[in-house]
């Protein structure tokens, strides 16, 4: 029977879905630590993990679990700084790698990251010698999302560690750490104050955001475990300032009190060691972060867990995050593309129905040299516009680069603003000019040109090109 159920298991492994292949060499490791590969079921899918241990360790030992940030199949090793420095503090730690499947830039769920922790937590806490009371979580980033999530579900976790966590709507946090970079690069004006977030609402209605406006302070205020909440002084991408009074609130409205939040100063946003502020993050931990998360842990899982304890020198946050509300119509992904087709029916077509002229050999109207600049000028303002904000916003976490600026403008921004200005004025001299064109057809493409003109100027002052 005993082979039977282990060519069952086997086959189910072979044809279950993986988040990676199995491992074909253990992880490199101190000689004071050791690791077993374990792997479990997580939401829908067979994950792959290790679990380290201190050489000698002792029986009835806490154990946590770590939980990744952000990243599509982000590989165990990303956090192993982390569990060697937590397996040193006593602790068995199981790391694993983040799924890919069910997971990308566009598509992600919460809560199935959190049925993957739980997967984990449970695999942890049937390790020999771990004392299954004494499992707990700790969640980076976005993991700062998930940890709570998956306290919440389980009374098998007995505590939750969090660094560099969120309490805000992962929408409104992200467009908070790009403007703080592009700030920090020295930008001011429309493209950081109106066109980042209105690209990103745009982006969120249009799908491509995952869980924009996910609302973590109802599940934070469902935890009920000891809660250590650990933050670097010079956090680029979780405003630092903000959040731990959100979260402190949230814990003490559902009744929790034992929560300890710690700054640790030359710290970035996942607790590591920076030297220039928060950009640079250098393999090390910060001082003294480990022996923290090694007493703390003792405390919570012997009942002793400190009540409403803040420490540390204050968080630098040069500027607050600002709400992002979900688009009206109007404004609208599908507006917004309509637009889009509809300028590039109108700049395009100008040009595209001279040269199909020129090739036919027919004799053309004399055209409005205005028109012209009205066809180049929408095409450059729009399509010049559009790329240099998805440029912006795909690099401008922790320090921007948004090229040369002139009074806290790019001079990309800058350039474009006057093309648009440049446009609306060559269609206002072409509408002055439009009775005197002859022809159907001329006066037909014109009126075109002038229509997409007409839509450019609510989409240029939507979108801060013709705001300083």
């Amino acid at each position: 029977m005993r082979t039977i159920l282990a060519a069952l298991t086997a086959l189910l492994l072979v044809l279950a879905p993986t988040a990676a292949l199995a491992r074909d060499a253990p992880m490199a490791l101190p000689d004071d630590l050791r690791a077993s590969e374990v792997s479990f079921r997580g939401g829908g899918l067979l994950l792959h993990g290790s679990v380290i241990s201190p050489v000698r360790a002792r029986s009835g030992r806490a154990g946590v679990v770590l939980v990744h940030g952000a990243g599509t199949g982000t590989k165990r090793e990303k956090l192993l700084a982390e569990a060697v420095a937590f397996a040193r503090q006593g602790m068995s730690v199981l790391v694993y790698d983040k799924r890919s499947e069910g997971y990308s830039l566009f598509t992600r769920s919460y809560s199935q990251l959190a049925d993957d922790a739980l997967g984990a937590v449970a695999t942890l806490r049937r390790q020999a010698g771990v004392d299954p009371s004494k499992v707990g979580i700790w969640g980076l980033s976005e993991g700062g999302w998930v940890a709570p999530l998956a306290a919440s579900r389980s009374a098998d976790i007995s505590f939750v560690i969090l660094v560099g966590a969120n309490a805000l709507h992962p929408l409104r946090q992200q467009t908070w750490a790009v403007a703080a970079g592009l700030r920090k690069a020295g930008v001011r004006g429309s493209l950081v104050d109106r066109a980042e977030p209105g690209l990103y609402r745009v982006i969120a209605d249009g799908g491509m955001f995952p869980e924009p406006y996910y609302d973590p302070e109802p599940v934070i205020a469902s935890v009920r475990q000891p809660v250590l909440g650990i933050w670097g002084v010079h956090d680029l991408l979780t405003p630092p300032r903000e959040t731990p009074p959100l979260f402190a609130g949230a814990l003490e409205r559902g009744g929790n009190r034992h929560y300890t939040f710690r700054f640790f100063a030359d710290a970035d946003h996942a607790a590591h060691r920076t030297p220039d502020g928060g950009v640079t993050r250098l393999p090390e931990l910060a001082a003294g972060y480990a022996e923290l998360v090694g007493e703390w842990v003792g405390q919570a899982t012997s009942g002793r867990a400190p009540v409403a304890r803040v420490s540390g020198p204050a968080p630098v946050q040069a500027d607050d995050s600002v709400a992002v509300p979900p688009v009206a119509w109007w404004e609208s992904a599908g507006v917004q593309a309509a637009a889009l087709v509809l300028f590039l029916v109108a700049f395009a077509g100008y040009p595209v129905v001279a040269s199909v002229r020129r090739v036919r050999h027919r004799a053309g109207v004399s055209p409005v040299k205005a028109a012209r600049l009205v066809s180049a000028g929408g095409l450059v303002s729009v399509l010049g516009g559009f790329s240099y904000l998805f440029y912006v916003i795909m690099t401008g976490n922790k320090l921007a680069a948004p090229g040369p600026l002139v009074a806290g403008r790019p001079l990309v921004w800058v350039a474009l603003q006057a093309i648009s200005i440049v446009t609306l004025g060559a269609a206002g001299m072409t509408a002055l000019r439009l009775r005197r064109v002859a022809g159907r057809g001329e006066r037909t493409r014109l009126v075109l040109l002038l229509a997409g003109a007409a839509v450019f100027l609510p989409w240029a002052l939507y979108w801060g090109l013709l705001i300083p």
